[in-house]
């Protein structure tokens, strides 16, 4: 038989194994509890800065928004002449530089307008026109030298003209309307002449079997077309344009340049020259820099700028414009094919 003490020995041992086992399943769930607490609060947490970081992203794109229209209204209504009130004694200057065309910077309307505002601000002693060009429409030059003319006798200040690289063709054009050109030594000047130029196919279309189908109302609506032949009473319709326009080219530069020309048969011909030689030719008065001709000449020393330069808001309203043109076009498609040009 078994001893009744050993069986209470028994349970007793048994006992603490149980509690050890209990106690530790509580201690697991606790930990459990804990960890998935835990986990929930930087869940939460992390929601919650991703919400900050979400706000402050977008106020720092309206904030910079709001500062780039700022910008823009601040270039719309700024003066475009920093010398709207330079009302002490200086040399106003205006430069043409680049090709002189209607669309280019150097345009008619952008050259015109700065000689209007720095002739008209009571300060400017002057107006020094600062020519680096190779030449460009006879139209625009036309219509420059035409207001030169017009502004001197209205303001009765002296208008020069400074040339730095190049002062070609149409920008001669221009420089002619001057009271006094001034060179470098260097300077490339002259090229009084008119050119049209293209290209003729029709001979490498016979070679490839290729037609040209050109349909026109009036016989010689297509007469620069590259692909049809040109007749000679064509051509000599073209030369006679040409011609007409040289000669009044050749006729404003006697007038603005009068007896100081030395006429020569090459003079007219198309040819350009150093500064040096149109000094001696007569195309130029002197050799001179801007500041030289501020200093010496104008006895202004001070020169403030009153070119037209186009604005970063002006080149966004510009783009903007092209894309909604695109975008009319594409909506109303191709359209009729015929064209008035």
């Amino acid at each position: 038989m078994q001893d009744p003490q050993d069986n209470t020995s028994a349970t007793a041992s048994t006992q603490p194994s149980s509690v050890t086992a209990t106690a530790n399943a509580a201690s697991a769930h606790a930990v459990d509890e804990g960890w998935a607490r835990q986990t929930l609060t930087d869940l939460a947490f992390a929601g919650l800065k991703e919400q900050k970081s979400q706000r402050r992203w977008k106020m720092g794109m309206r904030l910079a928004w709001l500062l780039l229209f700022v910008v823009v209204l601040w270039q719309v209504f700024s003066m475009n002449s920093p010398a709207s009130s330079a009302y002490f004694p200086h040399t106003a200057l205006v430069t043409i530089v680049g090709e002189i065309g209607p669309d280019s910077p150097a345009s008619a309307e952008n050259v015109m307008s700065a000689m209007r505002t720095a002739l008209e601000d009571p300060g400017s002693q002057a107006l020094v026109l600062l020519i680096n060009s190779p030449g460009g429409s006879p139209v625009q030059a036309g219509l420059i030298n035409d207001e030169i003319v017009r502004l001197r006798a209205l303001h009765n200040k002296p208008i020069y003209a400074v040339v730095e690289e190049s002062c070609a063709s149409a920008a001669y054009y221009i420089a002619a309307a001057a009271d006094q050109i001034y060179v470098d030594k260097a300077s490339i000047v002259g090229s009084i002449g008119v050119l049209m130029d293209g290209f003729g196919f029709t001979g490498l279309m016979d070679k490839l079997g290729v037609e040209r189908r050109l349909m026109t109302a009036g016989e010689n609506k297509g007469f620069l077309d590259p692909f049809s032949p040109q007749t000679e009473p064509q051509r000599q319709h073209a030369q006679d344009m040409l011609n007409q326009i040289h000669q009044q080219f050749i006729q404003v530069v006697k007038q603005g340049r009068g007896d100081r020309l030395k006429e020569t048969p090459e003079m007219f011909s198309g040819l350009f020259w150093s500064g040096q030689q149109a000094v001696d030719m007569g195309l130029a008065d002197s050799l001179g820099s801007i500041d030289g001709v501020a200093r010496e000449v104008v006895k202004a020393p001070d020169v403030i700028d009153y070119t037209q330069r186009e604005n970063v808001a002006e080149r966004l309203v510009k783009r903007f414009g092209v894309a909604v043109g695109e975008g009319s076009v594409r909506a109303l498609g191709a359209g009729s094919a015929s064209a008035l040009r």
